[in-house]
């Protein structure tokens, strides 16, 4: 047996010519994670920020050390390893990333080294009636976006009527459940643990949903380094380092050991004989347009609060006094100089003990309140560019500033007013792919669960260009219409 791992190291190394020149040339294995996803997976090591740990930075090190090799971690986007891997941005992609069929369509993936557990997390006061995704027709699931607990919700919606709440991370999904927002969270056992341990508050159901498997991602041409791969980790498997590294991490339970044997006993499988087929646009542009439906309705409520708080913002400025113009104006520079991205969270997290919005509202109030402060200084220097000889007139026939303002200075500034209010509303529609932090699932993160499940950007990214051009170039012609319109002697 001795002898059969060393000749199995030995093919390891031999397949060193799969590494791209100028990696062999400076003996370094480049692997991408995502530090934000934390322990046990990826972080930066707490005494020494500029380093990671976790139990996939020491798999890591093993390989590179069988590889002969020196491990180097880039850091990557968690929802971006399969594309920045097929790119060459480094060679092996590891961080949790999840085993799949349709992985094995697009990139090299090697023996599954870990099996976990979709597990439900449900408050205690609701674990006696919660106890499977049946009995939550109807209510509100969280989970990680773009992963197979997510897929899995999505076709619990079908079934049982769930309502899929998809997340950019996997600390806020039981944030909300605590706070009441959810009603359970699906996602693996070992990232239900750690949030147990780090905010509790709810508890952990034992029979499991679904089972998964960690996987080391290369590109689809590396072929021969992920046959290195699998050899390597089947020989930690049976030295017992693998299982070393999952327990320094408490990540290790009988079921682990199962899998271990399971996985030794039965000959390595490098290319699964079975794959799900590609899934076609047909399938995906259903959810595409129900997003360009929620991000379009968001952007409309957004520029209708913008411009009306717009308005009485502008106003308070030219008509009221100077307390108040000195308090708008303050209001104006720290709406403007702070990020859209932090008021939101402020307003969706930050403020939930005092007021708790839905999340689609907070969308609305967080864009509409920003970009309410730019539409105010817009319609103020309308205002203030109308000539003052003009105004003079119409008080000199005795109209009240309330009548100058309706009849002569407000139609002016409109005109003035209306193609730079074109350009925030194009603008806004843009933004609003920022509100997906606080789980509104809007056109750009339906895109984003896309390319991830079928392993490219290509026509995601093309279907939604055309989406966002669909919505935002009848708002410009109709725009231009107008200015031609009012122009007109």
């Amino acid at each position: 047996m001795r002898n059969l791992a060393s000749f199995a190291l030995l093919l390891a190394l031999g397949a060193c010519h799969d590494v791209p020149a100028s990696s062999r040339s400076a003996r370094v294995l480049r692997w991408g994670g995502d530090a934000e996803g934390g322990a046990p997976f990826v972080e930066a090591d707490p005494s020494d920020p500029s380093r990671v740990r976790g139990f996939d930075v020491e798999i890591a090190g093993m390989i590179a050390h069988d590889l002969g090799r020196q491990p180097r971690f880039i850091q990557v986007a968690w929802t971006s390893i399969e594309q920045s891997v097929e790119r060459g941005d480094f060679d092996l992609g590891m961080s949790g990333v999840e085993d799949r069929p349709d992985l094995h369509d697009h990139h090299a993936v090697s023996t599954p080294y870990f099996e976990f557990r979709e597990v439900l997390a449900v408050r205690p006061a609701d674990s006696a009636r919660f106890r499977t995704l049946a009995d939550l027709a109807g209510r509100r699931v969280g989970t990680l976006g773009a992963t197979g607990a997510y897929r899995i919700l999505l076709d619990e919606s079908v079934r049982h009527g769930l309502v899929p709440i998809s997340y950019d991370d996997d600390v806020h999904p039981y944030v909300d459940l605590v706070a009441g927002r959810l009603d359970a969270v699906l996602l693996d056992h070992i990232i239900a643990r750690r949030s147990l341990h780090r905010t509790g508050g709810f508890v952990i159901q034992p029979v499991p949903v679904a089972l998964g498997h960690y996987v080391v991602l290369m590109a689809h041409d590396r072929t021969a380094l992920r046959d290195s791969v699998n050899i390597i980790l089947r020989a930690r498997m049976r030295d017992g380092s693998l299982e070393k590294s999952f327990r320094a991490w408490d990540s290790w339970d009988p079921a682990e050991s199962t899998y271990f044997a399971r996985t030794l006993a039965r000959a390595p499988i490098n290319d699964p004989t079975s794959r799900a087929a590609s899934r076609s646009v047909m399938t995906y542009l259903p959810s595409l347009v129900r997003a360009a439906v929620v991000t379009l309705a968001l952007s409309l409520l957004a520029m209708t609060l913008a411009v009306s708080v717009g308005v009485l913002v502008a106003a308070g400025r030219v008509y009221g006094g100077a307390p108040l113009r000195s308090a708008l104006a303050a209001w104006v520079e720290v709406i403007r100089g702070t990020p859209v991205l932090l008021q939101l969270f402020v307003l969706y997290y930050g403020l939930s003990s005092v007021v708790r919005l839905p999340a689609f509202v907070a969308a609305v109030v967080g864009l509409g309140l920003n970009y309410a402060a730019y539409e105010s200084e817009i319609y103020r220097g309308a205002l203030q560019a109308i000539p003052r000889p003009q105004l003079e007139a119409a008080r000199t026939l005795g109209l009240s500033e309330l009548q100058i303002l309706r009849l002569v200075r407000g139609p002016q500034a409109l005109r003035l007013a209306l193609a730079p209010m074109t350009n925030d509303f194009v603008a806004l529609l843009k933004d609003s792919s920022l509100v997906s932090v606080i789980t509104v699932v809007e056109l750009t993160k339906q895109t984003a669960i896309y390319a991830t499940n079928v392993g490219s950007w290509v026509v995601p990214g093309a279907l939604c260009a055309l989406i966002y051009l669909m919505l935002s170039l009848p708002l410009a012609h109709l725009a231009r219409r107008l200015e031609r319109r009012w122009s007109a002697p």
